[in-house]
């Protein structure tokens, strides 16, 4: 059985970074974008980090250009600007694909596990949001517009 944890992520310096070291966490997964009506929500993100991460939660956000051209900056640029502009303390990941032949395998796998809006497997948008158990399971998907302080009990009955 596949989980989470036998995947591995560049971080946003490049070094790759196996997912195994989060096992036991619940992670929240998040495709992210810089220059998106959604980018606010990184303070929320945020906030559930500081809050909960301590009980075991791990955000983990990943960069994306598919949408819009939302995410335009090299790695140097988005680091700077989650750090900058929204204090971003939780692990940012390189810019990936989630969509089309060259998702990376972790979205390819949250798609097919956390369907969608009436089955769909696609991402539709920035910020979406996968949410997994503690096994590596992927248990539910929330849409961009789901704030993330909207989740919170969802994380909660998680941890």
């Amino acid at each position: 059985m596949t989980s989470a944890y036998d995947f591995t992520a560049r971080d946003i310096t490049g070094a790759e970074t196996p997912l195994e070291r989060y096992r036991g966490q619940v992670l929240l997964i998040v495709n992210t974008a810089s220059k998106c009506g959604f980018t606010p929500q990184y303070e929320g993100l945020e906030t559930l980090h500081r809050e909960l991460s301590g009980r075991g939660l791990a955000v983990l956000g990943f960069p994306c250009n598919q949408f819009g051209a939302q995410e335009p900056g090299d790695a140097a640029e988005i680091a700077s600007f989650c750090k900058l502009t929204y204090d971003v303390d939780f692990p940012v990941f390189a810019k990936v694909e989630v969509n089309g032949p060259g998702a990376h395998p972790l979205f390819a796998w949250l798609k097919s596990e956390a369907r969608g809006f009436l089955g769909s497997s696609s991402i539709k948008w920035n910020f979406t949001k996968f949410l997994v158990d503690r096994q590596g399971r992927a248990v539910k998907r929330f849409g961009s517009s789901t704030k993330p302080q909207a989740i919170r009990g969802a994380i909660e009955r998680l941890l």
